[in-house]
């Protein structure tokens, strides 16, 4: 019975030491990357916001702005190339306390599943515009650890690549986040249909004469990001937005406002890293040392119950055979007979 139980744990154990690399070079490399079908709608507020309302034409001040950001996976896009993930983003951005939309925002991206960074292929957009060339990073850091250093970001107002500073640690919900800054620099984005007038461009004495205009953003913007996973927890966007004529003379402001990831999503944020980072120090770090521990531990225990079976087994080998019964033989016409007690023959039945 030792012999077939040790070699039911030898096999067991090879199996376990056999699983145990490839969950680390295996599992691991599968579980840290992007996925495909990705869903997720984060909400972001601004109070004391700032904007240009076309309907109004007027600017509304101490406004509260909602920003809905959507980003959903296109699993189909990326033409069958498992490597690549492709994700669409919305953003729409409303007035909470009128309750209507002041902007509508959409891009698709396209980045490897690995390392994060943007390529550009599978229809990747800004506001449906194909022909903008994206580099750097777009919604993620480098999935894994993430260092205290710098990281190129796309920006899609501006449509430049701008880096993502590290700048401190912080708490955030009971996750030690890394905050980075990103400086967006003034940038001229678009010439606008409007014509807004003098007295609104503040230029004195052509108060009712119109001008074109250009439009002007900028930013700083803040992310907070799990180091163990790249995922960020949330984000703070300080933006301005104006326009201004050619000559810049005439300026206004069309947007300002101070954009934060609601505490709620913040939370769930956090919750959702950590379970990923929990899965991956499973499969990275928890199955390969148990794997191995457990492995190790069940070969030898097969390989001496094993060798303890073989030995028992030769023992029974070297037995000595059973003796038959005393006074019984086999006669010569192979009936089996009585000796007789003066053994001088058998004795017939």
């Amino acid at each position: 019975m030792r012999r077939p139980l040790g070699l039911v744990l030898v096999g067991l154990g090879s199996f376990l030491l056999a699983l145990a690399p490839m969950s680390y070079f295996y599992l691991a490399g599968q579980l840290v990357r992007a996925p495909l079908n990705h869903y997720q709608s984060t909400e972001l507020e601004a109070r004391g916001a700032r904007y240009y309302d076309l309907l109004t034409r007027e600017v509304r001040t101490g406004a509260t702005l909602g920003a809905v950001n959507t980003v959903r996976g296109d699993t189909r896009a990326n033409q069958g190339d498992d490597g690549i993930a492709v994700w669409d983003s919305i953003t729409e951005i409303y007035d909470k306390d009128l309750k209507k939309q002041v902007e509508f925002q959409t891009y698709r991206i396209a980045f490897d599943r690995r390392s994060g960074l943007l390529v550009n292929c599978c229809g990747s957009h800004v506001g449906g515009d194909t022909k903008v060339r994206m580099s750097g990073y777009g919604l993620l850091f480098p999935l894994g650890n993430v260092d205290r250093r710098d990281y190129p970001f796309f920006d899609m107002t501006t449509r430049q690549a701008v880096p993502m500073r590290f700048e401190a640690e912080e708490n955030v919900h009971g996750l030690r986040a890394y905050r980075f800054v990103q400086q967006v620099p003034r940038t001229r984005v678009a010439r606008l249909d409007m014509r807004p007038t003098g007295e609104m461009l503040g230029i004195a004495g052509q108060e009712r004469r119109t001008f074109k205009v250009d439009r002007y953003f900028s930013a700083t913007i803040r992310v907070w990001v799990d180091p163990r996973t790249g995922i960020p927890v949330k984000h703070e966007q300080n933006i301005s937005s104006t326009v201004e004529t050619e000559d810049g003379r005439g300026k206004m402001v069309v947007a300002q406002a101070g954009l934060v990831t609601v505490d709620r999503d913040q939370r769930r944020n956090v919750n959702e890293s950590n379970e990923y980072a929990f899965r991956r120090n499973l499969v990275q770090r928890v199955l390969p040392a148990g794997g191995l521990a457990a492995g190790l531990v069940l070969l030898l225990t097969g390989a001496l119950l094993a060798r303890r079976g073989e030995g028992s087994a030769a023992d029974d080998d070297d037995a000595p055979a059973p003796q038959s019964r005393p006074g019984v033989i086999r006669k010569p016409d192979g009936r089996f007979g009585t000796a007789s007690r003066s053994g001088r023959g058998p004795v017939a039945p």
